[in-house]
């Protein structure tokens, strides 16, 4: 005998609210102005490199300026003057980088700064500036090798754009 199929107490996800005629974009805060430029700026700036406590100094302040650029993203903004200043923004943090400290700054992000991360290395090939390219493609290398497959797919499907 066949059971009732009417019966929706299975269902655990709403997927009506999915249906695209009832879609509705987030209503995202206006105040979202990205990255404050002064701070990364001075988190930035060289220090003299006189023993190897303050190279380690050194990269530490770049991945605390990474970190910066990356939580105060204005993913949710409509101000494309917003979003192209915290791209350039992030391109300089990501070419301050060694190449040897790419590595460690990239293993030392969760998830959704990886995907942040990838989504503004893609952003930089959009409009490449010089010498950026190659520095770009190094992070690629070692962020997919963080985030994998499903990084680049959920940078690619996000309607979010920075």
């Amino acid at each position: 005998m066949a059971k009732n199929t009417g019966a929706s107490k299975f269902r655990k996800v709403d997927v009506d609210q999915y249906d695209e005629d009832k879609f509705q974009d987030e209503d995202i805060d206006v105040a979202d102005q990205g990255p404050n430029d002064t701070e990364v700026s001075n988190l930035l700036a060289q220090y003299p490199l006189l023993s190897s406590a303050n190279v380690n100094f050194h990269t530490g302040k770049n991945q605390d300026a990474l970190l910066l650029v990356l939580n105060s993203a204005p993913i949710g903004s409509k101000n494309q003057a917003v979003k192209d200043r915290a791209a350039n923004t992030v391109v300089r943090v990501l070419t301050s980088f060694k190449v040897a400290d790419i590595d460690r700054a990239v293993k030392s992000l969760d998830q959704k700064n990886v995907d942040t991360l990838m989504k503004y290395i893609y952003r930089g090939f959009e409009s490449p500036s010089d010498g950026s390219s190659a520095s770009l493609l190094t992070w690629h290398e070692k962020v997919f090798a963080a985030g994998g497959l499903g990084s680049i797919v959920r940078v690619l499907t996000d309607r979010k754009r920075v």
